[in-house]
């Protein structure tokens, strides 16, 4: 579109709920996946597991001095540290527009009440925090990348099945709203496929098709099996138009009739009256 600086553009589209809710759960389970949560960029070698649990104690620190601590105790101080060298000054004219810098995202904090961790966490460069009823996608899946790197309070930890149910109970903040049932149980399909059981039923692989070298283009005006490929409906109007071809012929042919009778009948009347 032109001008998109106008007032009308549309920015925005509107996304379905259930949509939604199924982004934030699948982004969620993405932070469970070490490979996923490494392959974001995430310093998480040393820490115990993923994710990440932590006492509740932590929501309780109101200083920045003691929840750096807190971090640097539970191995998680080297993510803020690859956030703290990767701040530099950005490129282009967004200097002037109060995006000067930018730095890579760190470990988002999860916690359940907030008994001062906000104001404890809220000056550690990357570091950001969420309450774990209110979830924001842009947070869990940044740049629309799985695997952020969460640290979850046991209290937040435990109302994720009341926030988002299960299969088999619902939600209790959400209306009507279970977790997706998985489709498979084993998502592990090549595994599946070459195996034994499976393997025992197939037929077994026939010849090797080879394509041509070049692809003979056809003219569709001309050949009817390609304009039929290209417009399945063009058959049904050739067969019309042969329908009406044949009423046509068939309307011409009993006028003909009629005026044959018509000049019959003439003739016989100049027969009788003929002198």
């Amino acid at each position: 579109m032109f001008a998109p600086t106008r007032i009308w553009r549309k920015w925005h589209v509107k996304t379905n709920l259930n949509e939604k809710r199924f982004a934030t759960v699948s982004a969620l389970a993405a932070t469970a996946l070490p490979s996923l949560v490494m392959a974001r960029g995430h310093r998480v070698e040393e820490i115990e597991e993923v994710p990440l649990v932590v006492s509740d104690a932590l929501e309780s620190l109101n200083k920045t001095k003691a929840a750096v601590a807190a971090l640097k105790a539970i191995k998680a101080h080297a993510d803020v540290v690859k956030v703290s060298n990767s701040r530099k000054v950005r490129a282009g004219k967004g200097k002037m527009r109060g995006r000067r810098h930018q730095q890579r995202r760190g470990p988002l904090i999860v916690y359940a009440e907030d008994n001062g961790i906000t104001k404890a966490f809220r000056n550690i460069p990357g570091v950001e925090l969420a309450n774990v009823r209110r979830l924001n996608i842009l947070q869990l899946a940044p740049g629309g990348h799985l695997g952020r790197f969460c640290i979850w309070t046991q209290g937040a930890f435990k109302l994720l099945d009341a926030v988002y149910g299960t299969q088999d109970t619902p939600s209790e903040y959400k209306k009507d709203y279970f977790l997706p049932t998985a489709k498979i149980s084993n998502p592990d399909v090549q595994r599946i496929i070459n195996s034994t059981e499976v393997q025992s039923v197939l037929r077994p692989a026939g010849q090797k098709r080879v394509k041509r070298p070049f692809t003979q283009k056809k003219n569709p005006l001309k050949n009817q099996g390609v304009m039929f490929r290209l417009n399945p409906y063009a058959k049904t109007y050739k067969r019309q138009a042969l329908r009406n071809l044949e009423k046509k012929r068939k309307g011409v042919t009993k006028a003909e009739k009629a005026e044959k009778k018509a000049s019959a009948g003439e003739a016989f009347l100049e027969n009788l009256m003929a002198p």
